[in-house]
């Protein structure tokens, strides 16, 4: 009884403070023009065809070290889960094993307080990754970019009321304009990270399928890089 009055209230709470605050989804940090490619860290990705330095690279948590396999020292853009900072979880510490070191141009670090950049800045600096430009995504401005983009709304009470952060990149390249957004290690099908060998469940894989299904049905310019994820999802493959 107790945990479904909580709910309510919390649902009440979130739907009013949306409706009242109005929140812009997240501001690009320059003109998105070109076409996009979102990497994310399924154990299976492919460089698309084509890929030169007229395509915006967008990276997921730790796929980053996706990338580099393709000589590409550093994405365009990053974002990053806020317990991929200071989690303990075995995907938090593999996350932060693999960007030790490394740099992005803009990081987006999703869900993190904005009162507390301070402590943020100090956890990014205390596994050496750095970054031109640092933005916190509060959840706020992460529903309007579902409402916005896929005319979706949710209030992120569970797990299958959210998309992966990768699907929140291909919202953002929409939202801000890309040409063309071009997926590849991103595959609600399956489990596993291309960064460790733990073979964790994929979160979000409801929501992931229900926003692909109808940006594909709207005729948005979504393809993948992945032929297995274009056959099981019905996803335009990119050929360059």
């Amino acid at each position: 009884m107790g945990s479904w009055i909580s709910d309510t209230r919390k649902r009440i709470y979130r739907d009013v403070k949306y409706r009242l605050m109005r929140p812009r989804p997240p501001a690009a940090p320059y003109r998105i023009d070109g076409p996009v490619v979102v990497v994310g860290s399924a154990p299976i990705s492919h460089m698309p065809a084509g890929l030169d330095d007229s395509f915006t690279i967008i990276s997921v948590n730790g796929s980053q070290s996706v990338i580099s396999k393709w000589g590409i020292d550093a994405p365009d853009i990053t974002m990053m889960m806020f317990n991929q900072v200071e989690g303990t979880t075995p995907n938090a510490v593999e996350v932060r094993r693999v960007l030790r070191g490394q740099r992005t141009g803009t990081l987006y670090v999703l869900l993190w307080r904005k009162d507390d950049r301070e402590r943020l800045v100090k956890g990014l600096r205390a596994f050496d990754y750095q970054y031109d430009q640092l933005h916190i995504v509060d959840r706020y401005e992460r529903m309007a970019l579902l409402d916005r983009v896929a005319g979706l709304q949710s209030l992120e009470m569970d797990a299958d009321s959210k998309c992966s952060n990768g699907m929140n990149a291909v919202l953002f390249a929409l939202y801000h304009g890309a040409s063309a957004v071009i997926i590849t290690g991103i595959n609600p099908n399956s489990s596993g990270h291309a960064y460790n060998a733990a073979g964790l469940a994929r979160l979000h894989v409801h929501m992931d399928k229900v926003i692909i299904s109808k940006l594909i049905g709207e005729g948005r310019p979504i393809f993948t890089a992945d032929p297995t994820v274009s056959e099981e999802l019905g996803i335009p493959l990119w050929t360059g």
